[in-house]
């Protein structure tokens, strides 16, 4: 399922750019409904505008200079930059083509290359690697900023690619046609025009595709609902309709191919009504056959003539967050009874599911800690048996393939620098470190504690803490806070570099909480803020900073905290809500408008995660939490750093720029920086990367460092 679970992962909003009990504080008064009939910044949403960019431009440059001209700017950008480029990172594998393949960048590449190695080439220490293909090189010579989107290849054979390529970083993207053992585009080969859209391979002439056809194929959101056959040579205008979904479906259909390494095969297309759930339907020589299983449980892969599910919902005797499975021939029947392949306990949950060719893999979190478990198909049933790997820490599968039993497995902790492991999933595997991540950091004084907040309802909220050892509690430390809190989306511990070379070994702390909203605890964690429950959310968050203070790990003071896209929204109603508690927030592309979201970008897709203003109950509660529209005046909040870029097509530039014009028109202090490349994750280039670290933390070194010294 890669093409599929890669298109529907680039829909869900990003985590933001990676910098990384006493008594309750005062709270401003609770918030009022607001006149939303007149908006005078409007204008702003015209994204590429003469006139908004303009304004952009300005704002720029007031902002600049004030971060770039502080003497620590270039520190903090020569730091990330070396990070972002060292060449002694790991390169993840991605098993192809009997190959491994990785995309790269450094500073001899900013861009990226695409590149392979051998199997054993791979083991060694210093892998000799040959360049596929050089996106620096190609977007020179086509005079494009091409940005590297993945590639889906033929089964089995996986030869011939489509090549996913967009320009400046947008969702939207190009698919050509790429010939592995050529080693180039192939000549008069499938080319996909820019869309957003899905591609998979049916046969080596003949894709099944979703994308702009014309008139009345888009979706409300911009996701295409149309799944065509195109057939080599054929012209797009000639392609045969396969399936039609509708345009008030929130993301659009896709098709895709699941096979095994027993050569089993199926044809598969979802029509995703919401975010969260849809229909699935099995392509059959009849026609197609729409499976009869709830909304929110899709198919996660294919192991030995069996169908791998997992459950957001409950299935008949199947709980929510659970993995199942169904032998194929039943599931080509349409009605069938699945079988339990596991279940999570209260306080765990299933992150992610993979399968090698007589395997399943799954990544499992404890209390927000992580493993790896191997199921295998028996006629009896399914066992399990848990892999042997570092403990406290993430634990996610970096590459499998259903050609053979070995996987890669990613393990990365706050203080420990990131390992790879390889592994057979057999039942004599064990796994064996391969690549180990060099310490980018001093975190000989520092230490990671666990520690839990009691929201507003009760609900005990996990955070981590890292921070010197020894730390004094006295309220003095300068601290910096992000979470999540969306879409079944969890936060786990993992190793940045930047975070710790820039902030932790300069005495600084940093906090990882754990809110409602996300996936730590499985679907009931997520369902328990979903529209209009959300605002536990948002008491979750506050509860984290409040726990904070009363342990006297910080105080007001020296608290910033930070979020992007979905967590830019928090940190939008965080800042509203709770302006005494933070001296410091940054608002990384976020969405703050929730009355008019629905109409910006992509906004119309995430009506299952927020609601609709056209529903009365919904509007209500969107208009007490908008950040936009619940400013006000006269209030002491703190200056905030808001950022975004002009190539977002997913949330889209205007939030920020229309919550910053209502800071200026109201006189309250704030700064706005617009980057005109890099799309929703604002990654153009490395460069771009390491610019906007270093600007997020120079302005939390002015907010809690103080003066540059």
């Amino acid at each position: 399922m890669r093409v599929l679970a890669s298109m529907l992962a680039a829909t869900i909003l990003s985590g933001g750019a990676d910098l990384a009990g006493g008594p309750a504080l005062a709270q401003v008064a609770p918030m009022t409904k607001t006149n939303t009939a007149a908006d005078p910044y409007i204008w702003l949403e015209d994204k590429d505008g003469a006139k908004p960019l303009a304004w952009v431009e300005a704002e720029n440059a007031k902002t600049l200079p004030r971060l770039q001209n502080d003497p620590r700017y270039k520190t903090f950008y020569a730091e990330a930059l070396a990070i972002a480029s060292a060449k002694d990172r790991i390169p993840m594998p991605n098993q192809l083509f009997g190959r491994i393949y990785n995309f790269w960048r450094d500073a001899d590449h900013p861009q990226g290359i695409w590149r392979w190695t051998s199997e054993a080439g791979y083991a060694q220490a210093d892998p000799a690697w040959t360049t596929t293909l050089d996106l620096d090189a190609l977007s020179k010579a086509e005079g494009k900023k091409w940005v590297w989107k993945g590639a889906s290849c033929l089964p089995p054979e996986e030869r011939l690619c489509l090549v996913a390529l967009s320009e400046g970083g947008e969702d939207a993207v190009t698919y050509r046609e790429f010939d592995l053992k050529a080693g180039q585009f192939v000549t008069g080969g499938f080319v996909l025009p820019t869309s957003k859209q899905g591609a998979t391979w049916i046969d080596a002439d003949t894709l099944m595709v979703s994308r702009d056809w014309g008139a009345g194929s888009m979706t409300s959101s911009g996701y295409p609902f149309v799944v065509k056959e195109v057939k080599r040579d054929q012209p797009l205008t000639a392609a045969r309709e396969i399936f039609r979904g509708e345009a008030s479906d929130q993301l659009g259909t896709y098709a895709d191919v699941m096979t095994d390494g027993q050569g089993n095969r199926v044809v598969m297309i979802q029509r995703r009504q919401t975010f969260f759930g849809g229909e699935k339907h099995v392509v059959t020589p009849a026609g197609l056959v729409k499976l009869d299983v709830p909304a929110r449980v899709f198919p996660a892969g294919m192991v030995d003539g069996q169908v791998i599910f997992s459950t957001s919902e409950a299935w008949g005797q199947i709980p929510a967050g659970a993995i199942a499975s169904a032998p194929l021939a039943e599931v080509r029947k349409r009605r069938f009874t699945p079988t339990l392949v596991f279940a999570p306990t209260a306080r765990q949950s299933v992150d992610g599911v993979s399968v090698t060719r007589d395997h399943v893999v799954a990544s499992v979190y404890d209390n927000v800690r992580g493993r790896a478990v191997v199921f295998t198909h028996a006629k009896n049933g399914w066992t399990s048996r848990a892999v042997a790997l570092p403990d406290n820490a993430s634990v996610d599968v970096a590459s499998t393939t259903d050609r053979s039993n070995a996987l890669f497995v990613q393990v990365t902790s706050f203080l420990q620098p990131t390992t790879l492991w390889s592994l057979d999933a057999g039942p004599a595997g064990v796994p064996k470190q391969v690549k180990a991540l060099p310490a980018k950091f001093d975190a000989s004084n520092a230490e990671v504690e666990q520690f839990e907040a009691t929201s507003k309802d009760g609900t005990k909220i996990p955070y981590f803490v890292v921070h010197r050892k020894g730390v004094a509690l006295d309220g003095t430390t300068p601290t910096i806070m992000t979470a999540y809190g969306g879409f079944e989306s969890s936060m786990t511990p993992y190793y940045s570099g930047v975070t710790g070379k820039l902030w932790i070994e300069r005495g600084g702390s940093f906090v990882l909480a754990n809110i409602r909203g996300g996936g730590e605890f499985g679907p009931k964690w997520h369902d328990a803020g979903r529209k209009t429950k959300r605002q536990v959310i948002y008491d979750d968050f506050a509860a984290v900073g409040q726990d904070l203070i009363a342990r006297k790990l910080t105080s007001p003071a020296k608290l910033g905290i930070y979020g992007g896209s979905n967590g830019g929204l928090l940190m939008g109603v965080e800042f509203n809500q709770h302006p005494d508690l933070w001296k410091a927030v940054v608002i990384q592309v976020p969405l703050l408008d929730m009355i008019r979201y629905e109409g910006i970008a992509a906004g119309a897709s995430w009506v299952d995660e927020y609601g609709s203003v056209s529903v009365p109950a919904e509007k209500a509660f969107l208009e007490t939490i908008s950040p936009y529209q619940n400013i006000r005046k006269g209030v002491a909040y703190p200056e905030p750093y808001i950022w975004t870029t002009t190539k977002d097509d997913r949330v889209g530039p205007q939030h920020a720029r229309k919550f910053a014009a209502r800071l200026k028109e109201y006189g309250l202090p704030y700064l706005f920086y617009e980057d005109t490349a890099g799309g929703h994750s604002g990654d153009a280039d490395i460069e771009q990367g390491a610019r906007l670290q270093a600007l997020q933390m120079t302005y939390f070194a002015q907010k809690l460092l103080g003066p540059a010294k």
